[in-house]
């Protein structure tokens, strides 16, 4: 079909190039534009094939990924990446730096580099692929694939982080749903919660170099993210943030001027005290298919915050903190929204936006001004 995604797979195991081919072939709205064994091949076909989006392998002989990476900011294409790697697995330092040179986002091989099993990240592949490779088809004035019916049975059986197809492909928001009713006005802010998933790290690194100098209040973020991965997330954001950044530890103090990266695979709360506010880490089970979820660092957020906490939520698939959300705006906090525009997948602040629990939308390229500005004037 003339409107499909092509994508350009880079792999140097043929196996699993062609086990990525047929992944791509057989999810509608994607198609392969073309293989290549390692970086130097990638750069000679894109030119030809003039791909929506590439898959890239991490550990390649000749030229790898990174060093593709660099080559493809050098010639200024802006072609996005998707890394799927066994290497992030080991080297989560490498998948990171990987996303500094540009690349979107990253899916691990479940087991190494040639992964017999990987048809058990297909759908988070995919998803990742259509995404991207969407946007980069409708910046450019070209047709996306229409979104395909589902059975109810393929409905029923989809992963609780892929339970909707929001932000996908390009629809009109439902209009809002009543605000819930608010117990309180909003008092002077102490806090800062941000909830994001798909399109998070690329959007957090707008966010947080836009960040004014001068902020006071301290932010704690869930990004979802697996685990071994957001320390080093974490170093990367301190690198560009006028504040100092880094992942979240069990029992620490919550201080001005500092944001806080949750741990993979943890819930992060807070709980606020007379003394000071602390972080709490926690391994109970997963809320909305995820851990951490931004669901439960809102809720304690209100709890212990109530009209002194500012709430945000942006860019992911599904739900996460959606309903949570609502409790900070009923408690007498303040709420944003990333915009439909600028969100990669428009999925958690659509289904906030819908539910009524957003106060007002953001595009990306404001909303590091916009929290620093509602945080000092403690309105909207």
């Amino acid at each position: 079909m003339a409107d499909e995604i092509a994508v350009l797979i880079v792999d140097d195991s043929a196996l699993m190039r062609n086990l990525i081919g047929k992944m791509v072939e057989t999810t509608p709205g994607l198609c392969v534009a073309e293989k290549a064994m390692n970086g130097v091949f990638a750069l000679q076909k894109i030119p030809r094939v003039n791909p929506d989006i590439i898959c890239l392998d991490l550990e390649m002989p000749e030229m790898n990924g990174i060093e593709f990476l660099k080559e493809r900011k050098k010639q200024g294409i802006d072609i996005p990446v998707v890394i799927l790697s066994s290497i992030a697995e080991k080297g989560a330092g490498i998948t990171i730096e990987a996303l500094s040179l540009g690349a979107c986002d990253f899916v691990t091989k479940p087991s190494g580099s040639i992964s017999t099993d990987i048809h058990t990240v297909a759908d988070q592949l995919t998803h990742l692929l259509i995404a991207y490779g969407g946007r980069y088809r409708r910046a450019r004035g070209k047709t996306v694939p229409a979104p395909q019916p589902e059975t109810p049975e393929k409905a029923e059986n989809k992963k609780p982080l892929f339970s909707t197809t929001f932000g996908l492909w390009s629809s009109a928001p439902s209009e809002p749903a009543p605000p819930p009713q608010v117990l309180r006005k909003p008092g002077e802010m102490e806090l800062i919660t941000i909830g994001i998933s798909t399109g998070g790290p690329d959007a957090l690194r707008v966010v947080f170099s836009n960040l004014d100098p001068a902020l006071k209040q301290p932010i704690v973020v869930v990004q979802h993210m697996p685990a071994g991965f957001t320390l080093e997330f974490a170093k990367s954001l301190d690198r560009i943030c006028p504040l100092s950044v880094k992942e979240a530890e069990e029992g620490e103090a919550i201080k001005s001027g500092w944001a806080y990266i949750a741990r993979g695979n943890k819930h992060v709360e807070v709980e606020k005290k007379a003394a000071g506010s602390i972080l709490h880490l926690s391994d109970a089970p997963p809320v909305n298919g995820h851990r951490p979820s931004a669901d439960v660092l809102f809720a304690s957020a209100a709890m212990g915050f109530t009209n002194h906490v500012l709430g945000v939520i942006m860019t992911g698939m599904g739900r996460d903190g959606a309903q949570q959300l609502g409790t900070i705006y009923k408690e007498g906090g303040l709420t944003l929204g990333q915009d439909e525009k600028t969100a990669i997948v428009y999925g958690m602040p659509r289904v906030a936006y819908e539910l009524g629990h957003v106060m007002e939308q953001v595009p990306l390229e404001k909303m590091g001004q916009r929290i620093s500005q509602v945080a000092k004037e403690g309105h909207l």
